[in-house]
């Protein structure tokens, strides 16, 4: 309390990064305040309380609403601090909430400082659990251990489409504009006919050697083998169709990417082949009213647009169009080995980017129930909660004796988004207040009861085995 009894409080973080936003320095911000820039030093720093006068003055000067000004102005950094300290890693330690409210509102700088270590100890820690063995002292990391390979082209690509939420509007307006008459197969052969003067011909596996689909120009012709199911021949000739019609805007799509290698380039033009194809069978703004309608129902939904599981579930974590987005997903695709071949992050999950995750994640236990939808709530050490959807996949096939290759796909998004999906509805789902621990990789979750742990995590120092076996995998110092 000031002397004349109102109200100041301390909101040096908040008026740095306000002014820092303006585009102000302190000489700025003081001659606009009038007041000396010492004093707004002073401000900043938590050592001048922020009075009720120089609130309103504040808000004058820079058109900015009073209640948002003057908040709590410890509140965001007391809820990042609060929610770093759910992480294991230090569970064995008592902090009261009091103090981590009175250390984010007493002393802003050390509590900024420590948000930048765990944030940049979390990114060291992710890029570790991302190599293939970790590098021992006084060995030399054999290739494809250690330092992950710059130039993956793979890992290139994933990042490309991150970076775009895996959306690209131009592919998904020219798809629109593409009008078949009729519709499915029939209208992509009529096209085909009509516009390119090709001909589809179906031949046998043994014909076609090794290829699905394959544009013959010589002889005006578009071959197609003939044991595809009806969603894998709508998708080849989609995809045929894109590659004709929308080749501009695949270049032009591809010109915002820096990619590091030639293989990377071609494997993002697949991509987005496969993109345009998806466009023009489940157009976005029909597949965004039915996903509504739908409540995100998969199997409804690929029924409704000829589609697979496995297609159906991609097209709907592309729906991120600027204006019309839908929920935010992640997508993620793996064999019984755990390999991943498919992976998109469209919903902040913090994927471990080459394997080894967690195995408490229904995505790797599906195998056991094939083609049947698994539900599960998640919660990541830091207290992130997700809901994930998961079911078999399959690819190849048709005839007897063909290669068949079984995967497991999850989609999931955040929690908060969870409620406008069918899954949740009915008491289908299990309770949110009931989530399956998970980590994103052994290495770096720090959960120390763990029953599943294949590793121990970076920097846990481990209780020797001499006197006393664990219950669990390992057992560490601070237990």
């Amino acid at each position: 309390m000031t002397t004349s009894g109102t109200r100041s409080i301390f909101m040096g973080p908040r008026l740095r990064r306000l002014r820092r936003e303006l585009g102000l320095t302190q000489a700025d911000m003081a001659a606009d305040l009038e007041i000396s820039a010492p004093y707004v030093a002073l401000l900043e720093r938590n050592q001048r309380p922020v009075t009720a006068d120089m609130l309103l003055r504040l808000a004058r000067t820079y058109k900015i609403d009073l209640a948002d000004l003057a908040g709590d102005g410890g509140a965001d950094h007391t809820a990042r601090m609060q929610s770093i300290l759910k992480d294991p890693m230090f569970s064995d330690i008592d902090i009261p909430p009091l103090e981590i409210s009175d250390l984010a509102v007493s002393y802003p700088g050390m509590t900024e400082a420590f948000l930048r270590l765990y944030t940049a100890y979390r990114e060291e820690q992710l890029a570790l659990a991302e190599q293939r063995a970790p590098t021992m002292k006084g060995v030399a990391p054999r290739w494809g251990q250690g330092k992950p390979d710059a130039n993956d082209p793979v890992a290139d690509v994933r990042r490309f489409l991150a970076a775009r939420r895996n959306n690209f509007a131009n592919l998904d307006d020219a798809a629109e504009r593409l009008v078949l008459a009729p519709s499915g197969p029939a209208g992509f052969i009529e096209r085909l006919r009509l516009r390119h003067n090709l001909h589809v011909r179906y031949l046998p596996p043994s014909v076609m050697l090794g290829s699905v689909r394959r544009l013959d120009l010589h002889h005006k012709q578009l071959l197609i083998e003939d044991s595809l199911d009806t969603a894998s021949l709508n998708f080849e000739l989609a995809k045929q169709l894109a590659y004709l019609e929308m080749e501009d805007e695949i270049d032009a799509a591809l010109e915002a990417g820096k990619f590091a290698s030639k293989s990377a380039e071609l494997l993002a033009r697949r991509a987005l082949a496969a993109y345009a194809a998806a466009a023009i069978i489940m157009p976005y703004s029909a597949f965004a009213k039915a996903v509504d309608t739908r409540r995100y129902d998969l199997e409804a939904l690929a029924r409704q647009f000829g589609t697979s599981f496995e297609q159906t579930a991609h097209r709907v974590t592309t729906l991120q169009r600027p204006g019309l987005e839908k929920v935010p997903f992640f997508l993620i695709r793996v064999d019984p080995a755990g390999n991943i071949s498919k992976l998109l992050d469209g919903a902040g999950f913090p994927f471990a980017k080459h394997g080894g995750a967690c195995p408490l994640w229904s995505v790797y236990g599906i195998f056991k129930t094939p083609r049947q939808i698994v539900t599960q709530w998640l919660e990541l050490p830091d207290g992130q909660r997700f809901f994930s959807i998961a079911r078999t996949v399959t690819a190849g096939g048709g005839s007897f004796g063909a290669t068949r290759v079984e995967r497991a796909m999850a989609i999931g998004c955040a929690a908060e988004h969870a409620g406008q999906l069918i899954y949740t509805a009915g008491g289908q789902a299990l309770r949110v207040d009931e989530p399956t621990p998970i980590g994103v990789a052994c290495r770096v979750c720090h959960r120390p009861k763990c029953a599943a742990r294949s590793a121990p995590p970076i920097g846990r120092e481990i209780l020797p085995d001499d006197f006393r076996t664990s219950s669990v995998p390992f057992g560490f110092s601070a237990d």
